[in-house]
């Protein structure tokens, strides 16, 4: 289901999303900025100016105006006393892993859609994006009950078993669905550093709220060796309740009512926005990059982020 946004490209919308949606978007997205020929049909497309994680050395050449005066080669300008630099490339067949949460606490949204759809959009930008970047694509996909594990390969066949693996786990969750443990949850992220190799790139997609300390170690981990992106997924309701006065609460069994006074909301405000800083710290102190993405913001934005 997409639902149009102003100036915008349409949304996923809703609670569910089906694998036509997932597939779809492989013709929405945006062709990546920095693509260039490459001379190695095996390679890489993109080209980097810094050396980084992930990043093969290629050549050394004259220096030329505009070249990056960190990557001279001064050794090989002290030898034939012209300056020279260093060209790097991106790492030959480097392999994009998806980690997309569909467990329950991702089954929540107050706009446009829930939590759970908005990953599924997210992952499935991210997937055909780095396949039309020559990457091996794959990932993990984790529900209540079940984790299913894919290689990556550069094959549209392999990333849309894994979009339909996808969408069976987000058209699993219901009201009454629950995570089998945390023990259980734990373990199945553990399945991600089994597919990953040295200088993957990883997309963690989740609200963290899951297991935060699974979640934690294994970022921690992945971080080493990876090139490890946090996206944290969360709704505007997570942050700001409702204008101050009485509601009435349910979960299908059970009702409460309670009186959210101002008081109340700046105390509920400020737990959303200490999370959000403990996450950003957590990625920072491990260099990775931490990107939150709300509920309701648009797909160019998304697009932008990736």
């Amino acid at each position: 289901m997409t639902r149009p946004l102003p100036g915008q490209a349409p949304a996923l919308a809703g609670a569910y999303v089906e694998l036509g949606d997932l597939l779809a978007l492989r013709h929405r997205r945006q062709r990546p900025a920095n693509v260039a020929a490459s001379r190695d049909h095996r390679s890489g497309a993109r080209l980097s100016k810094l050396r980084g994680r992930g990043i093969d050395f290629a050549e050394v050449r004259l220096y030329q105006p505009g070249d990056d005066v960190r990557s001279i080669d001064w050794r090989v300008t002290a030898r034939k006393n012209k300056p020279h630099t260093k060209v790097f490339r991106e790492e030959r067949e480097r392999p994009s892993l998806m980690v997309v949460d569909q467990t329950q606490s991702m089954f929540f949204g107050s706009r446009l859609r829930l939590k759970s759809v908005a990953a599924a959009e997210f992952a499935a930008l991210a997937a055909w994006q780095a396949l039309a970047g020559s990457d091996r694509v794959g990932g993990l996909v984790i529900g209540n009950d079940r984790a299913s594990a894919h290689k990556p390969l550069r094959s549209p066949k392999t990333l849309a078993r894994l979009l339909a693996d996808l969408a069976e786990r987000n058209q699993a969750l219901a009201r009454h669905t629950k995570l089998r443990s945390d023990a259980w949850f734990r373990d199945s992220l553990q399945r991600i550093r089994r597919l990953a190799q040295t200088s993957s790139r990883i997309l963690l997609i989740s609200d963290f709220l899951t297991a935060p300390d699974a979640w934690r170690e294994a970022l921690t981990l992945l971080a080493r060796h990876n090139q490890v992106t946090a996206v944290r997924v969360w709704d505007p309701l997570e942050r700001e309740l409702p204008a101050a006065r009485s509601y009435a609460l349910t979960d299908g069994d059970g009702r409460w009512q309670f009186h959210a006074d101002n008081r109340m909301r700046r105390r509920y405000r400020a737990r959303h926005e200490q999370r959000e800083a403990e996450l950003a710290a957590l990625c920072a102190a491990h260099q990775v990059r931490y990107l939150p993405m709300a509920t309701d913001d648009s797909p160019s934005i998304l697009e932008e982020r990736l």
